[in-house]
């Protein structure tokens, strides 16, 4: 090697050594949320930012818990830089959603997205983000066609409708099995994506299965009133109920089907509204018994004492406990942070690469996931959906059998 090119390779080093170190000093790493925080799912929005707040302390501060990052203060892999997190209201309007991740993505300059707990809100950021080469994490969105629209920067750790409604009709088909008089279905869905993907999944699962669809009930979101449609509900006579509601919506459902004098042998929720803390606050003495697909309980702290430090965390916050939105949303902020800090970057290609070879075991989440890595789709792949049943005020997990504490319940009421 002659002097000059001796010379040029310093060079090269110190610039290679500048580049790391400035990659090091960055203090501050912006991460997007996008959620209702106005309009009917505003609690949603307000709970989720709760969530937020507990996993950013779990990630800024020194925490004796075996979750990614949690025992630096900050990010090791970016000099110990915070995490901060931008939030936007989407309003439940899909065209704000897209406008809100531009804005974070080109004004904030972002380092990724998360949210978005509406289905159709997803749909539109995720497209956006993708667009932009920006990572977008759908924390508590469960459509299942998400994933399948060939996005290179769309991840999801959660389950989607698909597996959620597998779990319902494995339960169901292991009651029957048992001896159980489960013949009839009823479906009852609202009319975004996220209604009408579930109502289509279930209805090929029910066929498939050997179930009788009596009724499969679509309304419009947000409705003023569910009467004529909780009639005919009550006229099929099912003896299983499977709605797909946002919470207004549920709320509503649930007192009407009581100001009928409608009530079904069983009803099996896909989440949603069904798991919001102010559904119960309003109808909590008519839906005991109410069963809901989920991937987080507080009784699963019974094997995975972690789950109840960090809800203890979140406790001290809100006044309530964790639920199966704010556990997502807590687990969307800690499986970012963790990218980023392997990533030792915050572009958006290099953070959507670090996803992309996630491999974390599930004891090191407070989620019930096997664990996490994400297919080629984007979806995680280690995944362990969950049946709760709400009785004397408090959820318990009733399936699959290796992780159920009580029996289920049959009729509800």
């Amino acid at each position: 090697m002659n002097r000059r090119e001796l010379i040029a390779g310093m060079a090269g080093l110190s610039l290679a050594a500048a580049g790391r170190a400035q990659a090091q000093a960055v203090p501050e790493v912006t991460i997007g949320a996008i959620y209702p925080l106005t309009g009917a799912s505003a609690q949603v929005g307000f709970d989720a930012k709760l969530a937020v707040e507990t996993a950013l302390d779990v990630v800024n501060t020194v925490h004796d818990l075996d979750l990614p990052t949690a025992r630096n203060a900050g990010l090791s892999g970016l000099g110990g830089a915070k995490v901060r997190v931008v939030f936007a209201d989407h309003q439940g309007d899909p065209q704000k959603g897209r406008a809100e991740a531009e804005r974070l993505i080109t004004q904030e300059k972002v380092s990724a997205i998360f949210g978005t707990y509406h289905s159709s809100v997803a749909t539109t950021v995720s497209a956006t983000a993708d667009r932009y080469q920006v990572p977008f994490l759908a924390a508590d969105s469960s459509s299942p066609t998400l994933q399948r629209r060939k996005l290179r920067y769309f991840f999801r750790a959660m389950a989607d409708d698909e597996q959620f409604s597998k779990v319902m009709f494995d339960f169901l088909d292991a009651e029957r099995k048992g001896g159980r008089a489960v013949e009839k279905i009823a479906l009852f869905h609202e009319d975004t994506i996220f209604g009408t993907d579930s109502s289509n999944i279930q209805h090929q699962l029910a066929e498939s299965r050997g179930y009788r669809i009596v009724a499969d009930i679509k309304y419009r979101a947000n409705s003023p009133s569910l009467t004529s449609e909780v009639q005919q509900l009550k006229a099929a006579q099912p003896d299983v109920l499977l709605p797909s509601s946002y919470t207004t919506d549920a709320i509503l459902l649930i007192k009407t089907m009581n100001d009928l004098g409608f009530q079904p042998p069983a009803l099996i929720a896909q989440a949603a509204g069904f798991v919001d803390k102010a559904l119960y606050d309003a109808v909590g003495d008519k839906v005991d018994g109410l069963i809901t697909r989920a991937e987080f309980s507080l009784d699963l702290a019974q094997r995975r004492p972690m789950i109840a430090r960090v809800n203890d965390l979140y406790r001290a916050r809100s006044g309530k406990d964790m639920n199966e939105n704010t556990s997502r949303e807590f687990m969307a902020v800690i499986l970012l942070a963790d990218a980023i800090d392997r990533a030792r970057s915050t572009s958006g290609p290099a953070v959507r690469d670090a996803l992309a070879a996630t491999d974390l075991p599930g004891d090191r989440t407070i989620m019930p996931w096997k664990y996490v890595k994400f297919g080629p789709d984007g979806q995680n792949t280690g995944l362990n959906p969950v049946l709760l049943q709400y009785i004397d005020g408090r959820f318990a997990t009733i399936f699959p059998p290796d992780v159920a504490v009580r029996p289920v319940k049959w009729p509800m009421r």
